[in-house]
């Protein structure tokens, strides 16, 4: 299968939107993690800004800033939202009411609990009936999640917004399920390049497990990031669009991976 980048976007600790985190996607800087709070989704009413949840925002602002750099109307592209945790601060807070107090739960609280929260108020924002899926699969959400994707454009033919997206559990859940770091990813996929694509994705499912660690970005501070937070799994693919070179690697999956090749685009953004 194959699939052309026309946008990216990222947002993580010490990792504040592509451009400024260009520098040390492509090793010219060292990662230096710090907390970031996601940016208030500007799409969004300042009623439902307020509603909005730590997940949501980060997921709103990843989604809309690949949108943006691919320069495609948002009400025209099919969606793929991503997240192994879900919304785990909200979810704890529903589960503490629960056993507790009156057993009184939140309606905003509530309407953030579901896994498709994000996917929602995006789909809202922009006035789009357009497909949307939402995807959790644990560690392996990032290749799941990217094998859909690649897999809807190349039978539809239609662009597609992909976003992943994690952000730490609250205590006591944090004990089953570490997450570090509020982390996420966009990109916009095309099955034809727009004269701007960033680069072209061909990938290809193999039945074969790979090893822990392969597939990992090659400086410290990411790496250590990706083994972190599951959304953070996409930081190899991130590397290889911000330095505009050749790489392969594997995308571990439920059973098997999905084996990525990158390759450049002359018309990318700079």
């Amino acid at each position: 299968m194959r699939v052309y980048v026309l946008g990216a976007s990222i947002w993580g600790p010490g990792l504040e939107g592509w451009e400024a985190s260009r520098a040390v996607l492509t090793g010219f800087a060292d990662h230096v993690p710090r907390t970031s709070p996601p940016l208030a989704p500007a799409m969004l009413s300042a009623t439902e800004r307020r509603r909005t949840s730590l997940v949501v925002r980060l997921a709103l602002n990843v989604a809309q800033a690949a949108s943006a750099m691919a320069g495609f109307p948002s009400d025209r592209m099919r969606n793929v939202f991503a997240t192994s945790n879900g919304d785990g601060a909200v979810v704890g807070a529903i589960l503490e009411a629960l056993s507790g107090g009156d057993g009184q739960v939140s309606p905003t609280q509530f309407h953030n609990s579901v896994h498709n929260a994000a996917s929602g108020y995006w789909t809202i924002a922009n006035r789009t009936r357009q497909p949307a899926t939402c995807l959790g699969c644990g560690d392996v959400t990032m290749g799941t999640s990217l094998l859909k994707a690649i897999t809807e454009v190349e039978v539809e033919r239609e662009p597609l917004l992909l976003c992943v997206y994690d952000a730490p559990m609250p205590s006591p859940l944090a004990a089953k399920r570490p997450t570090q770091g509020a982390f996420a990813a966009g990109f916009v996929l095309a099955s034809k390049d727009n004269g701007m694509a960033l680069a072209h994705l061909e990938a290809a499912y193999v039945a074969q497990p790979v090893p822990d660690g392969t597939g990992e970005p090659d400086t410290q501070g990411l790496r250590e990031l990706s083994r972190a937070n599951p959304a953070a799994r996409s930081l190899r693919l991130l590397q290889a669009l911000a330095r505009g070179k050749a790489d392969r690697f594997p995308v571990a999956l439920l059973d098997g991976h999905l084996d990525v090749e990158v390759e450049p685009c002359s018309g990318g953004h700079g």
